[in-house]
């Protein structure tokens, strides 16, 4: 499907002159331009979202009003505002495509006006490249910050992070990062403090084949199977409980090992990349991603290594003493089931 709608996107820029020309897109800079140039040319298409969960960041792929964000910037939450840079704010949003596995969706607001940002080739990205990221962390609006690519990392064959040392901070999620041509060449969506300045981007190439989605539902509808008081475990399905244990027991088997030896960043580098993955590869679980967002808001208020390690690692041992009970109901009701007959041999 992914390589059916790369086709279709590359057949319609051969007949219709190009993503660029036909959306209104700034045209890609023909040299190296310093953060500064980039900042002036890109700000007025970077957004805040806020919903009553957490802050985060996105920015217009085309004029119609379409927003690239980080998927967990909306996850768990019913209602949300876009708020442009010249204060304009909309709330009506329609989600038109999701993707749990790299943490990215698109949204759309009724906003005029707006000039989209060039999707540059996060293909051809090299360590040792020039970056600008530009995002609103903790709220403040417009923050801009520059650095160079330090890895291209792939997490499994499905996952490449781009690794950067332009310093992101939470509410920077889902916002654009630069190639010095002022190309969006990722999405922000990693980071980890301590002094380690490790900030990772999904890369944009991910992001091209969710901009042909049409089908639009509404915030309410992309977190409608769970109800406002369900039960802790309400909208996972078994395997999504399985994978929650799986990966957060792995994350403190390593962690501990790492806090324990006097490495407490990166336990904690650890556990929030684990925290956030599953965040955004959930798709029901409100109360489970919710309680893994509260621990790494809560780890990144915390003062030093330890505690932020810790702040996680309570919210790990809080969701794992509910899944755990639910995942042994489970196997009880298994083993309790009746033994389905075998069916006969094929003659």
């Amino acid at each position: 499907m992914r390589r059916m709608l790369m086709l279709a996107a590359l057949a319609a820029a051969a007949c219709g002159g190009g993503a660029a020309s036909k959306h209104d897109a700034l045209p890609p800079a023909t040299t190296a331009m310093t953060p500064a140039q980039i900042a002036e040319r890109a700000l007025p298409s970077v957004v805040l979202i806020r919903t009553p969960i957490m802050i985060g960041t996105g920015f217009v792929v085309w004029k119609d009003g379409r927003i690239a964000t980080n998927l967990h910037v909306l996850a768990g939450a019913r209602e949300a505002t876009v708020i442009l840079t010249d204060k304009r704010e909309f709330s009506d949003i329609e989600v038109l495509a999701v993707d749990p596995a790299h943490d990215l969706a698109i949204i759309r607001v009724a906003a005029k006006g707006l000039v989209p940002l060039v999707l540059g080739d996060s293909g051809a990205v090299k360590a040792g490249e020039h970056v600008v990221a530009i995002g609103h962390p903790l709220g403040l609006g417009n923050t801009v910050s520059d650095g160079i690519v330090s890895a291209v990392r792939d997490e499994d064959p499905q996952a490449r992070l781009l690794q950067i040392t332009a310093p992101i901070a939470p509410g920077s999620s889902g916002g654009p990062i630069f190639n010095e041509h002022a190309e969006v060449i990722g999405v922000a969506t990693l980071f980890a403090s301590e002094g380690q300045n490790l900030n990772f981007g999904v890369p944009v190439s991910y992001l091209k084949p969710m901009l042909l989605a049409e089908q639009a539902i509404s915030l309410e509808a992309l977190n409608k199977d769970v109800p406002p008081d369900a039960g802790p475990l309400e909208g996972c399905t078994v395997d999504e409980v399985k994978q929650t244990v799986s990966s957060i027991t792995d994350a403190i088997k390593v962690g501990s090992t790492k806090f324990n030896s006097g490495d407490a960043d990166g336990c904690f580098q650890l556990y929030q990349v684990t925290a956030l993955k599953l965040v955004g590869s959930l798709k029901g679980c409100q109360a489970v991603r919710q309680a893994l967002l509260d621990g790494v808001t809560a780890a990144n208020r915390a003062p030093d290594a330890k505690a932020k390690a810790w702040a996680i690692r309570h919210a790990f041992d809080r969701v794992l003493s509910v899944v755990d009970a639910v995942l042994k109901q489970v196997e009880r009701q298994q083993q309790q089931a009746p033994a389905q007959p075998e069916p006969p041999p094929k003659k």
